[in-house]
């Protein structure tokens, strides 16, 4: 579909794109999990047009610990590997995504990084107690960065969840069966198992958080640190959505959100990628240093 998008591999190549009328398609990785201990693969990534990283997913690697282990830590932060990779991506002007990292991992890429880095898709956990979710401290230490945290979409990342609720005690018992059974499943009990999850999910539906609840971790980052460093990361694919955003045809729900609470065009304009592109930009300008 050429007519209708081209794959972006710099900065400036969104303007230009949009210029033309097309979509302008960025490619990322969400889990560095491919690298292996090979630290020429960031090279290699790189050339095949992967533009960021983000350095683990839900479970450690040999990068780094995740926020979300269920064995908990395996490096303590950052490997020995991953501090590594941390010095070549900047080499190469690769963007460092630091969502789904653990704290100590996040500290770590902090200290090392001499360019800025982003959070794709996390949220504030003054607000929701989820790891996934950034505390003040990291969200300060973000900002002395120079770098951005793009507000996640997904309810628990918004919201705390209601454990009251039948849909939450349901869904418990299902991650429970999940997490403990799943992997050792033939493929026709884990049919059998997705066919439940869906079922139990539409028989207890969940009430989602709104994109006001959304729109009270842009202004707790922007009364923290400032407009410049915040947001929008949305995690459809993962599960993300809202009750009165679900995809992307509601977004200018945030928007419209945001104009109510007073923001300026310009604050608007820098929340919707203004700010991501500042770091894309400077995150650019430092692979080209050679003596890193």
């Amino acid at each position: 579909y050429d007519d209708m998008a081209e794959v972006a591999f710099s900065a400036d190549d969104a303007t230009r794109i949009e210029a033309t009328g097309k979509r302008a398609i960025y490619i990322g990785m969400e889990n560095g999990f491919p690298l292996g201990k090979d630290l020429t693969r960031v090279k290699e990534f790189y050339d095949r047009g992967v533009r960021y990283i983000t350095l683990c997913h839900s479970s450690n690697n040999d990068i780094c610990d995740s926020s979300t282990d269920r064995d908990g830590p395996e490096h303590n932060g950052l490997s020995k590997f991953g501090k590594k990779v941390v010095k070549e991506m900047n080499r190469q002007g690769m963007i460092i995504d630091v969502s789904h990292i653990s704290d100590k991992s996040f500290f770590d890429v902090i200290k090392m990084s001499k360019a800025p880095v982003i959070a794709s898709h996390s949220s504030v956990r003054a607000i929701a107690k989820h790891p996934r979710n950034m505390t003040d401290e990291m969200i300060k230490a973000l900002a002395k960065n120079g770098g951005v945290i793009q507000i996640c979409l997904l309810d628990d990342y918004v919201k705390d969840p209601d454990t009251t609720t039948v849909h939450y005690q349901k869904m418990q018992e299902l991650r429970k069966i999940y997490n403990a059974e799943f992997e050792s499943m033939s493929e026709e009990k884990k049919d059998a198992f997705r066919k439940l999850w869906r079922d139990t999910q539409e028989k207890y539906p969940k009430e989602l958080p709104t994109v006001a609840d959304y729109v009270d971790h842009i202004d707790h980052v922007k009364n923290l640190v400032g407009i410049d460093y915040v947001g929008i990361g949305s995690d459809f694919d993962g599960g993300g959505g809202l009750a009165d955003c679900e995809d992307v045809s509601q977004m200018p729900n945030i928007t419209r959100e945001m104009v109510e609470r007073g923001y300026t065009e310009k604050e608007i304009l820098k929340v919707w990628g203004g700010n991501f592109f500042r770091v894309f930009r400077e995150v650019e300008k430092l692979g080209g240093n050679k003596n890193l």
